[in-house]
């Protein structure tokens, strides 16, 4: 059984994040979407929010779990039993990040392989900051986000202006 790490802030999750979990869910037996906190970021939806809408956006998949976690990446992998870190890559300089990573990865555990998705070409611009800007000041983010997803975005920008 061939388990998969997909991890990310998804703060919010965007189609680029669906379109890499749909391939990802065909290929791997299991497929965990890690959660992470990262301390140098604020986001806007706290950790039950962001899980909470990955989960709805992604009950189709019956072989997709979501799961928060803190800390280095590859410890979370090896806590999940899982063989492959997947991450998705939009242009040259996320490839040269992620090379970085998959090789720092690859040195403190040989076990667990990289793969690099290159996202869609309806895709390669997105970034979760793009949406919540757009949604700041009032963009319509239709095209980037499922309609769940939306509805929540605006809910909190709406909260953030008062």
């Amino acid at each position: 059984m061939i388990t998969a790490v997909y991890p990310g802030s998804f703060d919010p999750v965007t189609y680029g994040h669906l379109d890499i979990i749909q391939r990802s869910v065909e290929i791997f037996d299991k497929v965990i979407i890690g959660v992470l906190n990262n301390q140098t970021k604020t986001p806007l939806f706290d950790f039950e929010e962001r899980v909470e809408m990955l989960q709805t956006v992604t009950q189709d998949f019956p072989n997709v779990e979501v799961v928060t976690f803190q800390g280095l990446l590859i410890d979370f992998t090896k806590k999940m039993h899982a063989n492959v870190i997947v991450r998705g890559i939009r242009a040259v300089s996320d490839f040269e990040y992620e090379l970085m990573m998959a090789q720092t990865n690859k040195q403190l555990c040989p076990e667990v392989e990289t793969m690099l998705f290159a996202t869609s070409a309806e895709y390669s611009f997105l970034s979760s900051s793009t949406v919540r800007e757009l949604a700041y000041f009032q963009g319509d983010i239709t095209p980037f986000v499922p309609d769940y997803v939306k509805e929540k975005i605006y809910s909190k920008m709406k909260e953030k202006r008062k």
